[in-house]
């Protein structure tokens, strides 16, 4: 990533940071940036966030120090929808496949599908997916059966469902995570 490139990641990132200190109480941005810069590989990371329309933003840090960074977008990244939910599920299309599966595509952005937990937790700190809903870790025993999870909030509520792993929709994505 050239040094411009860096520096406009990095400042998207401040001014989301500085915009919304209700999501990352407690956590200063001279720390996350210090992180930031020993890390080009989760500036990368972020940086596929933001080009997939995620609006990456810290979340909280934990004991020993980690951030974590999650898609806070309003409603599922719109650069990662209609997606089946892995690989096993794409071949399993015999017609009408989607361009691609939201496990993939997780993998090559070097993020992480939020499980159902950081789900939740997310949805304390605002309100996302409301006209939208997003795939999240499906446990092996679901997907073993040819099943997938996915969560969106309506009603003041957040709901899991599941649904062919196979399935796609134009409102589906997915959100992801990193820790660094």
């Amino acid at each position: 990533m050239k040094a411009s490139e860096r520096d406009e990641v990095i400042a998207t990132l401040r001014a989301r940071f500085e915009k919304h200190m209700h999501r990352h109480r407690g956590v200063a941005w001279a720390a996350v940036q210090a992180k930031l810069e020993r890390d080009p590989g989760a500036l990368r990371s972020l940086r596929a966030m933001e080009a997939s329309g995620g609006e990456p933003d810290v979340i909280g840090d934990d004991a020993s120090g980690q951030v974590t960074f999650c898609d806070c977008s309003p409603e599922s990244p719109s650069g990662r929808r209609s997606l089946c939910y892995d690989q096993e599920a794409l071949d399993a299309r015999k017609e009408h496949k989607p361009h691609g599966n939201a496990v993939e595509m997780a993998r090559k952005m070097g993020i992480e599908l939020l499980t159902e937990e950081q789900y939740r937790e997310l949805q304390q700190l605002g309100e996302f997916d409301g006209k939208t809903s997003s795939w999240i870790q499906t446990p092996s025993d679901v997907r073993s059966l040819g099943g997938a999870l996915f969560c969106d909030r309506r009603y003041g509520k957040v709901f899991v469902y599941h649904n062919g792993a196979q399935s796609y929709y134009a409102g589906r994505g997915f959100r992801g995570c990193i820790r660094l």
